[in-house]
């Protein structure tokens, strides 16, 4: 395989698992905690408005409803996941795919939590670092713990495919 190729087979399918990962991690504290996740039609709105020059919302569920807003928000969420794998690829080069360990991964997941900190909460009127929210320290929270576990499975797909030997 091709070095090009070996690339987006590598970010597509460690993008898709560690998002995989992500959604596991939201349905266990859904279900153990009755902690409500994203949802991620709110933000396949937010999209939705972007072509129309609408970049910030006061509040994004009063905001008007986007047609396919729930297929637009979770192909987002899964294309979102294949960048950040590919970007972390781009960083730590092709050879930690087929050789990964933990600490990259895990700091990558953590530091990709600027993504909803600085562009999405805001522009689903949320404030930087969801400030407007009643409990901005749990909102955060919430966030860090969820890019935590996508860092989580950044590894373990990652893990997952080169024991495939996909790569």
């Amino acid at each position: 395989m091709n070095n090009e190729l070996e690339f987006l087979v590598c970010a597509t399918l460690i993008g898709i698992g560690a998002t995989v990962v992500m959604d596991l991690w939201a349905i266990f504290i859904k279900r153990c905690f009755g902690i409500p996740s994203l949802n991620y039609a709110m933000v396949g709105r937010w999209i939705g408005h972007l072509p129309s020059g609408r970049f910030t919302h006061e509040s994004i569920s009063r905001a008007t409803p986007i047609r396919g807003e729930g297929v637009i928000g979770w192909g987002a969420h899964y294309g979102i996941g294949i960048a950040f794998a590919a970007a972390l690829l781009a960083c730590v080069g092709i050879e930690w795919a087929r050789q990964p360990t933990f600490l990259p991964a895990a700091i990558f997941g953590v530091l990709s939590v600027a993504a909803p900190f600085f562009i999405l909460q805001p522009g689903m009127g949320a404030g930087i670092a969801a400030s407007k929210t009643p409990q901005p320290n749990t909102a955060r929270l919430r966030s860090l713990m969820a890019h935590a576990s996508f860092g989580v499975g950044l590894f373990v797909a990652a893990w997952v495919v080169a024991i495939s030997h996909v790569s």
